[in-house]
């Protein structure tokens, strides 16, 4: 063999292992992304080693597997879980989601992230995360009320006001939630409004819940232009996922004066560098049932998206979206994670080394833990405020949480998302050095 020729195969080896590598970092699963994320930032605060692995593990979990019974007489078994990440500062607090790719590994780190989350923004929860295995879109919506009593039926040892109070999440809805507190109310014997959030009005919801997560988003994205001197007006933003978080982020933003000159989901994307008129692209949705085949703009995929040039990239769809194989295409001016962990740690370093600025999710997504917390407070007083004091007391929290985000960063010269970390390991690790152990 030549001396050119071994070293165009050894070149070719080379960059295979390097693939192979790559794509087996981005398949690693979320528990172990989000367990790194935490002993990053413990490692920089010196966590003392019994905190560390009290921290590093979930505190309760429970799988279960029941039967429903379809429309058309058939008799399936889905598989469900429901996790408690920590709960020293207060109730477990966390969405539920339907999804065929649902695991009991995602659902604990994401249990662990709406601690951090809930923590971040200082409101007196701890994380948990559930969810069941199943395609919501080929279910009618008896089926679907069928399997969401059940799964509550399964869970309901987890649950209580005082004890684990879910809320929406991927694929589910108010009305899912509206079945799960008459499930959990009818074996009481009276009516729980607080036992979940996300709700109805009707039945106990607060003000503004549904449009909670993209306010925030809105919020800290001010926050951040005032940090960085940043004119919003006719800021370029890429929005990936147009469900709810997406869909109000971008009405709310093109209010403000951004251009909304992308947005995809689940089927693809549009781009128009003009600008999208975001309520246009939801009359269509309403009747295509995706963004794609909206009239005048350029179709894009979900990949080439990520990579569009802007100013702001908000991921608002799933988790593992940024990753090392396309983040060096990746360069906008900021990064608001509205989706929770969108962002692989191998890709979290990239942007760090190019000086791209990361909102973390637990940060940027919090609002809507912030407003469910809302709406329990309201629910255990039975008495409910205005759309005012709802906003109101949403921006002092998310204020707040963002300003101390930002000292701690410059404290331990460090990234938003390890500051974000610090601020909330730092509140949970307090509450259980105060608390003891029992016995």
């Amino acid at each position: 063999m030549s001396g050119a020729h071994f070293e165009e195969t050894a070149s070719l080896v080379i960059r295979h292992i390097e693939e192979l590598t790559v794509a087996a970092n981005e398949n690693e699963p979320l528990w172990n992304q989000t367990l790194a994320q935490f002993h990053k930032a413990a490692d920089l605060m010196g966590l003392a080693d019994d905190l560390r692995e009290m921290l590093s593990v979930t505190k309760r979990e429970v799988t279960v597997h029941f039967p429903v019974k379809l429309e058309n007489g058939t008799i399936e078994t889905f598989t469900g879980y429901r996790v408690h990440h920590n709960v020293a500062r207060g109730p477990a607090k966390g969405g539920i989601r339907y999804h065929p790719r649902v695991t009991i590994d995602e659902m604990r780190a994401l249990a662990m992230i709406m601690t951090w989350k809930c923590a971040t923004v200082n409101i007196p929860y701890g994380g948990a995360k559930g969810g069941v295995v199943c395609d919501p879109k080929n279910m009618s919506l008896r089926e679907l009320e069928h399997l969401t009593r059940r799964y509550a039926t399964e869970i309901e040892t987890m649950l209580g006001t005082d004890r684990d109070i879910p809320a929406p999440d991927v694929n589910t809805t108010p009305q899912i939630m509206a079945w799960i507190m008459d499930t959990y109310s009818m074996h009481r014997g009276h009516t729980v409004t607080g036992v979940v959030t996300g709700k109805p009005e009707s039945i106990g919801g607060s003000r503004l819940r549904y449009e909670a997560t993209a306010l925030g988003v809105r919020m800290i994205i001010e926050e951040a232009a005032r940090h960085l001197k940043m004119d919003l007006k006719n800021s370029r933003v890429v929005i990936q996922g147009f469900g709810k978080v997406g869909t109000l982020t971008a009405i709310l933003l093109h209010d403000t004066g951004c251009k909304i000159i992308a947005v995809s989901d689940s089927k693809g994307g549009v781009l128009d560098a003009r600008g999208l008129d975001p309520r246009k692209l939801v009359a269509h949705k309403h009747v295509a049932k995706s963004v794609v085949g909206f009239q005048g703009v350029t179709d894009v995929t979900n990949k080439e998206l990520l990579e569009l040039e802007c100013d702001i990239l908000i991921p608002a769809a799933i988790e593992q979206q940024i990753t090392a194989s396309n983040v060096p295409r990746i360069n906008p001016k900021i990064i608001v994670e509205a989706a929770n962990a969108p962002t692989t740690p191998e890709a979290d370093q990239v942007l760090q080394d190019n000086k791209i600025i990361v909102i973390p999710d637990i940060l940027a997504s919090a609002g809507g833990v912030t407003a469910s917390y809302f709406e329990w407070v309201q629910d255990l007083q039975s008495l409910f405020w205005d759309d005012e004091e709802v906003t109101e007391r949403l921006r002092t929290i998310m204020q707040r949480a963002f300003t101390n985000v930002i000292t701690t960063a410059h404290k331990y010269k460090t990234d938003l998302r390890t500051a974000a970390h610090l601020v909330a390991i730092d509140r949970v690790a307090h509450a259980l050095s105060i608390r003891g152990l029992y016995p």
